[in-house]
């Protein structure tokens, strides 16, 4: 396992890890990218706003923390992540799903508890290397439940095909952002850049979602915003 984490830092300095940082990038044109949706869109989704602003967050969070690596610039780069995940799973139950609000968070709850006990299950199997890359397991799980289970419904056929394209995106993400110690010996520059930049398009595909769907305004919860 690299000494500092990932296997890019091979030092203490400011840009030890360019393209890890540098890909962050990719994070803020997708909130970018997103947010020209919303507007397109009607520009009055608040919800979908607060995750677009998480994007952001998440971009600038994940610089800090690959450009100056510290206990506070982790959690700026942990944080805004979960809160994405967990907001966006609780927007997912309501307004794809049609669930009410107190059991989108009861089923939001149920999520967390199922996600940390994966976690720290898994965890201790893996490799020293690739034990940071279980906690998001469950946001794998997450994405490839909430697509099947909108696959069958009447009017969320491409939801569930955007959530499907998203979930395997992201696998592969999650497999680049597991290897990054393994391969290290053979490919110094690492493979957690990749994380970053296929990431970023799992997020974009995940807020192009929640925009098309929309607030929830009635029976049907799947249907396209105008």
């Amino acid at each position: 396992m690299p000494r500092y984490g990932y296997c890019e830092r091979i030092g203490d300095d400011l840009w030890a890890e360019p393209w890890n940082a540098l890909t962050n990038g990719a994070f803020l044109l997708a909130a970018v990218m997103a947010l020209l949706l919303w507007r397109r869109a009607g520009g009055r989704d608040g919800r979908a706003l607060a995750l677009i602003a998480l994007v952001f967050a998440i971009g600038i969070g994940s610089f800090l923390f690959h450009t100056m690596p510290g206990r506070w610039t982790l959690a700026a780069d942990v944080v805004p992540i979960q809160m994405f995940a967990f907001s966006y799973f609780a927007l997912a139950l309501g307004r794809f799903l049609g669930l009410r609000p107190m059991l989108a968070g009861l089923g939001t709850l149920a999520f967390l508890v199922f996600a940390l006990s994966l976690s720290w299950g898994i965890a201790p199997l893996l490799p020293a290397s690739m034990r940071g890359s279980a906690g998001y397991a469950a946001f794998l799980f997450g994405l490839i439940g909430m697509a099947l289970a909108l696959w069958r419904r009447s009017g969320a056929t491409e939801t569930a095909r955007i959530l499907g394209l998203a979930a395997f995106i992201f696998a592969l993400s999650l497999a680049f952002r597991s290897i990054d110690g393994a391969i290290c010996p053979a490919v110094p520059l690492g493979t957690h850049w990749l994380w970053h930049l296929l990431n970023a398009a799992v997020l974009y595909l995940l807020l192009r979602a929640a925009i098309r769907c929309g607030p929830r305004t009635g029976s049907n919860a799947t249907s396209p915003a105008a």
